[in-house]
């Protein structure tokens, strides 16, 4: 089955960053040769800088706190503060124990919207269980103001259902929409099927109340108390995941064996997999394409080959105007920040930044510059900056 490559590759600028090693890759790349030529225009590319900051062990989010420092995860389970001022790392006491392993560990951090007066986060981790792993989602109070800063009243609001063998696909990055709702990724767990099983919450992106019960104006109410927490269905391995400008929900997700997809996150859909992919299985197998099932909905736009999303943001600050309201994600294999205008009809890549190392997360900070961390052990945090 022939697969046809959207993307196409502009010119990659690199400025600054040294590199360090490389981790496990989550989506080799598909050994296919690109066919779409170059579309880019040097005018709207945007110029900045790359400064190295701190080095950590196997980061996986990254987080800004009201008072500028960073929080970070890293994988094998420790939750680090970082000044960037004084470039001081603490430690956070009286955190959950992981399973880490495959690409299992502790995940993804977000913010409660009422931090500065409840100071709640939300953490996303894998464990091991009944049936084997699953994900799960803890809500804790970051206690900052003793000298050791730790971790209070934590209690696990949700959970993936069910566990299952492996340790893959995992995806849990959660996201605060603008209705307060705490959103979740959840990967099919490389299991195929979940994604289109409602009694299952795998394959899904899901849509919480803070407590980790589901939103009671959820698509699927009459459905089970599983298919109640679900937004929409039918996605492999989403790891990015952001609201745009104008509040709509994407999610960048992890192909097989091509096809990588980014997809505007609408309510109730299904995005067909393992139905339908512009990828095929990597046993060689082939998977129909979407435009042969209409009833599934179709990506924004895909790779082949992969960019093994890890991460998205939107850029919504001042300092990249040629990045203003467009997609940035991360890249594994690709090794890379791509930039994606959401907003051109069809969606566009508009720019490839080449660097050294696979990148694993990004966010806006507060002063509208970006914070980066790459993957794997001794990987940097970075920051990007006008030029």
């Amino acid at each position: 089955m022939s697969k046809i490559n959207v993307s196409l590759r502009t010119t990659a600028i690199l400025i600054g960053i040294l590199g360090s090693t490389a981790c496990q890759s989550e989506s080799p790349p598909a050994k296919q040769e690109q066919s779409a030529a170059s579309h880019s225009n040097l005018n709207t590319e945007q110029t900045f800088k790359i400064h190295k900051i701190a080095q950590f062990n196997e980061p996986w989010a990254i987080q800004q706190l009201p008072d500028g420092r960073l929080i970070l995860t890293e994988r094998k389970g420790q939750l680090v503060i970082f000044d960037p001022k004084t470039q001081q790392k603490t430690q956070v006491g009286q955190l959950p124990k992981v399973a880490y392993g495959g690409q299992g560990g502790l995940g993804d951090i977000v913010l409660d919207p009422a931090f500065a007066s409840n100071q709640h986060i939300y953490l996303s981790y894998a464990e091991a269980g009944q049936g084997g792993y699953g994900a799960v989602i803890e809500q804790a109070k970051l206690n900052v103001q003793d000298a050791k800063p730790r971790l209070q009243q934590r209690k696990i609001i949700w959970k993936q259902t069910p566990k299952v063998d492996g340790q893959g696909h995992y995806s849990h990055r959660m996201q605060f929409g603008p209705d307060g709702k705490l959103w979740v990724s959840s990967g099919e767990r490389q299991k195929f099927d979940p994604a289109q099983d409602m009694q299952s919450n795998l394959g899904k992106v899901l849509r919480l109340n803070t407590d980790g019960s589901p939103a009671a104006d959820n698509p699927f109410q009459s459905q089970g108390q599983v298919a109640q927490q679900v937004w929409s269905l039918g996605h492999r391995n989403p790891l990015g995941m952001a609201f745009d400008a104008k509040q709509q929900l994407w999610v960048a997700e992890m192909g097989p064996k091509g096809g990588d997809e980014l997809n505007l996150v609408l309510r109730g859909k299904n995005y067909g997999y393992p139905h339908v992919s512009n990828g095929d299985h990597y046993d060689g197998k082939p998977i129909p394409d979407h435009h042969t099932r209409p009833e599934f909905e179709a990506p924004a736009i895909s790779w082949t080959p992969v960019i093994s999303p890890s991460s998205l943001m939107f850029y919504q600050g001042q300092k990249f105007p040629a990045w203003k309201n467009k997609a940035l994600i991360g890249g594994l294999s690709s090794q890379a920040i791509v930039v994606v205008d959401t907003e051109a009809k069809p969606a566009i890549e508009i720019q490839r930044i080449a660097m050294p190392q696979r990148i694993r997360g990004l966010i806006q900070a507060q002063d509208g510059s970006i914070w980066g961390i790459e993957d794997g052990e001794k990987a940097w945090l970075f920051q990007i900056q006008p030029k």
